[in-house]
């Protein structure tokens, strides 16, 4: 196949652009392609702009650049209006004759405005800007692609009409609309950043009630729980997502407080409404589930990102508890409410001789989520860890996730980077500021005593190893 043959239509401005001009062209030919420049073609006595109306009409040429400077602008501009004959630029009246995908208008700079030169006869029409180093080498290749007929982005084939529209409607949170403000504010730093989230989590919270099933008894509950439960992902992973922008872009004192309001709205979820007079034993064990696992990846995601003192705010400010939902206990609770005991997937272990099928759904899950396993893990192990630096029992947390812990299981990302006593220093807020001697006691009393190990049947983890608590602070 010959190369594509490629005309380039300039001003001569200065002795700078012809020279940049000419670096074009010999970048262009590099990549292949057969570059027709006056510098090269023209010689003595050779007529200039007759050569130029060749170029643009010949059929073999399948492609003009315009390197539209100022001055190119000026003088087809001047020519349109009869002012300025002895340009060799390109006439609308030829333009507007020949195919316009053989054209593409190239900046080499812009306006001091940093508003593109382009020709009247051009203007509304994409251009290629190769003005800002930066930027220069992306669009390059898309000079390159132009000129081969090549583009990045191809419209696809069409395929057949997607499976679940002759299926029955799923349940809708009403969200979208919602997420995508919060996430652009989030992003893009807007004024109304604290409102669109707050608008976004309050919509989320308050639907999440049309997810509440009732039981069929003609059909296995387990599945049931487990149908809810996979039905609720798109927007587990929309809170991933907002959650991901939380952590990058707004981890403040408000955005901390609306975080803590969101959870706090959820914990209703985990018990009898008000209006409900009687209920399976089982009935919000779906609510049970996703409850946990939103809030294990609210944790997750913030100590990825190593924003240890919003993670404080978090555990350590008390969730206050509403009448209908605190089942007689205090106003306020811990966040090791928010994993709460399923009295469903007993049976479901047995069946399938499973040692937890609540961490093997998590761990299943995850794999949907654009999230690593091991960061749910770690954010598991943490809750674990401050909850037993409390001495009350009702504030103990479950680590579900870390049947997958047990044995040869290595340290946490988190404390093996605790090696560096400068690190500690910002990741012991995790766990509510504790000095890391006060650290290795605690572990050494858990390692001790059996009960407040976590185990499954012969599987116990070791707190010892997943902290490396002989290295802790260790080093400067």
């Amino acid at each position: 196949m010959s190369p594509p043959r490629l005309f380039i239509s300039y001003s001569w401005s200065s002795h700078d652009h012809e020279l940049w001009v000419i670096d074009l062209a010999s970048r262009l030919r590099e990549s292949g392609i057969d570059v027709i420049l006056d510098k090269w073609e023209l010689k003595e006595g050779h007529d200039s702009i007759s050569f130029m109306e060749k170029m643009v009409t010949d059929p073999t040429i399948q492609k003009v650049a315009v390197i539209s400077d100022s001055k190119y602008a000026e003088k087809a501009d001047g020519r349109v209006s009869g002012v300025g004959t002895e340009t060799q630029i390109i006439s609308r009246e030829v333009y507007e004759k020949q195919d316009q995908n053989k054209f593409v208008a190239v900046l080499p700079e812009r306006d001091p405005e940093g508003k593109p030169y382009l020709p009247a006869y051009y203007k509304g029409r994409i251009y290629i800007d190769l003005s800002a180093p930066e930027n220069y080498a992306a669009e390059f290749e898309r000079l390159v692609r132009w000129v081969y007929d090549k583009p990045l982005h191809v419209k696809p084939e069409i395929g057949k009409a997607p499976a679940f529209l002759e299926e029955e409607p799923t349940k809708s949170l009403g969200t979208s609309v919602s997420f995508r403000r919060a996430i652009d504010a989030l992003k893009n730093g807007r004024p109304f950043v604290e409102g669109a989230v707050d608008e976004y989590l309050a919509i989320f919270s308050e639907n999440m009630e049309r997810f509440r099933i009732t039981l069929d008894d003609s059909r296995d509950a387990d599945d049931q729980i487990a149908d809810s439960i996979e039905e609720f992902t798109p927007y587990r992973n929309e809170f991933i997502q907002l959650m991901l922008a939380i952590a990058q872009y707004a981890t403040n004192d408000d955005m901390q407080k609306k975080l803590h309001r969101f959870f706090e709205r959820l914990l209703p979820y985990l018990g009898r409404p008000e209006d409900m007079n009687s209920h399976h034993s089982w009935a919000f064990d779906n609510f049970k589930f996703i409850v946990h696992e939103l809030y294990l990846y609210a944790i997750a995601i913030l100590i990825r990102y190593e924003r240890f003192a919003f993670v404080d705010r978090l555990l350590a400010t008390p969730y206050y508890v509403s009448t209908n939902a605190n089942r007689g206990r205090e106003a306020t609770t811990t966040f090791a409410d928010f994993r709460d005991y399923m009295e469903s997937f007993r049976g479901r272990d047995q069946k399938l001789r499973r040692l937890s099928s609540r961490a093997d759904l998590l761990k299943q899950r995850a794999e949907s989520s654009g999230f690593d396993f091991k960061s749910l893990m770690q954010a598991d192990f943490v809750l674990y860890l401050r909850a037993t630096l409390n001495d009350d029992y009702y504030v103990r947390w479950w680590p579900e996730t870390l049947v997958y812990a047990t044995n040869s299981y290595g340290p946490m990302e988190v404390f093996a980077r605790s090696r560096s006593a400068s690190y500690y220093e910002q990741a012991n807020k995790l766990l509510g500021g504790v000095s890391a001697n006060d650290l290795k006691a605690h572990v050494a009393t858990l390692q001790g005593d059996r009960d407040k190990v976590p185990s499954w049947q012969f599987e116990r983890i070791s707190p010892a190893v997943l902290t490396e608590i002989d290295k802790l602070s260790g080093l400067p």
